[in-house]
């Protein structure tokens, strides 16, 4: 085969994420968040063996919401290996959809976690086993106090903007709720519980009340099954809060004009259609192409007479404080008449033996014109600018195939007075001394067209 002495070589899969990762654990910003993915792979271990002991499944969703904290870390990651990544051929909107389809796989992949509880409570309804609350409280703190201690140490940029911009849980809303009876009492509190609390902060202190709750109730009078509806709780609430942060990042990867621009998008496409030299505005089309990242793409008509670089830099400025990455495509409106052409006819059409031709009066002059067959025209009227093949000046004689084989003598006089010049000029009439077949003709036929004699062209 051939050799290539200087051909790259391809690296494998796992060879490029090595790669990436040393590119992310080169800044010390990462740092931060990859002690903390450690210290979290520490507690998921001592969680899993504390529930296993204890046979609690209520603890083992409060655990998945610790997992849910080690996606949240990844995408933390991910957030800055796209800032670090430049554009490139291949990806020219840069990398900031790798954050947006991390958020939605975390939160599709809790909302999975969430729906296997469901499944195994279900399971735990007909045949409740006994819980053991040995460790079932320390399991309780230990999640809860690693969990606020993450969200509240690592500033997430994706999930802190989707929590903001996705719709409020059921949850969240119930909280307020009870928030605004609270803080109607004591108004202090309003800075802590209103507008809204943070999902995680608060599905976190829910699911450890709820254990707290669980671990009561079995000490003092072994209810065992207010295990399994405490795992059902927690798995609401948690799919309860992932699935409108699941719903608006979907929306974003299918790039969907988010709704609360699309007044403001309106405003300015009117503000563009009314600059000087456009004419028309279509074609436009606008995504979500990151968190707070909008991208858009119109197509701009303007007149033949406009600068194409001052409309550019006009249109640019008017969308540019609301789309960040903008494509515009400015066309002049250069669009030609369609005029007539005669096309010559070629001396074998028209053979007289061999054709009818019908020809048309000539127009050139007044003079020429009879009023009661025709309307005067000016001599110097120009052709009309939209002619498609009508009958009228501009039109070539109309040529027809003679398909007679044998001459008519009908013997009539055709036409009345108004005609009789244009008998005088040469009509024969069939039957009464003209030639083979029915055949007529102007004697002063233009060069152009007509024939003096059979085969040879007037001159």
């Amino acid at each position: 085969g051939t050799i290539h002495l200087f051909r790259k070589s391809q690296r494998s899969l796992v060879g490029k994420l090595t790669h990436e990762f040393r590119l992310v654990a080169a800044d010390r910003r990462s740092w931060k968040i990859l002690l903390f993915g450690a210290i979290n792979l520490i507690c998921i271990g001592f969680l899993l063996m504390w529930c296993s002991s204890t046979n609690s499944i209520a603890l083992t969703a409060y655990t998945y919401l610790t997992i849910f904290d080690l996606f949240s870390l990844i995408t933390c990651l991910i957030s800055y290996w796209v800032m670090m990544k430049k554009p490139s051929p291949v990806y020219s909107f840069g990398f900031e959809r790798f954050e947006v389809l991390a958020v939605f796989a975390s939160t599709v992949l809790a909302q999975l976690g969430a729906l296997f509880i469901l499944k195994e409570s279900a399971e735990r309804f007909l045949e409740q086993p006994e819980i053991h609350t040995g460790r079932l409280l320390v399991g309780t703190f230990v999640a809860l106090f690693f969990n606020l201690f993450t969200m509240l140490s690592i500033k997430n940029k994706p999930f802190a903007y989707v929590s903001e911009a996705a719709s409020t849980s059921w949850l969240q809303e119930h909280v307020a709720d009870l928030s605004r009876s609270i803080c109607g009492i004591i108004p202090g509190l309003s800075s802590i519980f209103l507008p809204r609390m943070n999902p995680f902060v608060l599905i976190d202190i829910a699911g450890a009340l709820a254990l707290c709750i669980t671990y009561m109730l079995i000490e003092i009078n072994n209810y065992f099954a207010v295990d399994t509806a405490s795992a059902v709780a927690i798995a609401l609430m948690t799919f309860g809060t992932m699935y409108p942060m699941s719903v608006y990042s979907g929306k974003v990867l299918l790039q969907t004009t988010p709704p609360h621009v699309i007044g403001q998008l309106d405003k300015l496409l009117r503000e563009v259609s009314t600059l000087d030299g456009v004419l028309e505005v279509r074609n436009e089309h606008f995504w979500t192409l990151g968190f707070g990242t909008l991208a858009g793409s119109v197509h701009v008509r303007i007149r033949r007479d406009a600068n194409e670089q001052m409309v550019l830099a006009h249109v640019t400025n008017r969308l540019y404080t609301l789309v960040s990455t903008l494509t515009v495509q400015i066309f002049k409106d250069d669009w030609i008449r369609p005029t007539l052409s005669s096309v010559p006819i070629a001396n074998n059409i028209l053979n007289l033996s061999d054709h009818h031709i019908i020809p048309m009066p000539s127009l050139k002059t007044a003079d020429n014109l009879n009023p009661v067959t025709s309307t005067p025209a000016k001599p110097s009227s120009p052709p009309p600018e939209f002619s498609f093949n009508t009958p009228g000046k501009n039109v070539n004689p109309v040529i027809l195939l003679n398909t007679q084989t044998k001459p008519y003598g009908l013997g009539f006089n055709h036409g009345s007075a108004p005609y009789s010049s244009v008998l005088n000029q040469g009509l024969g009439i069939p039957g009464m001394g003209a030639a083979q077949g029915f055949r007529t003709g102007f004697a002063n036929v233009p060069s152009r067209y007509g024939t003096n004699t059979r085969g040879q062209p007037r001159p």
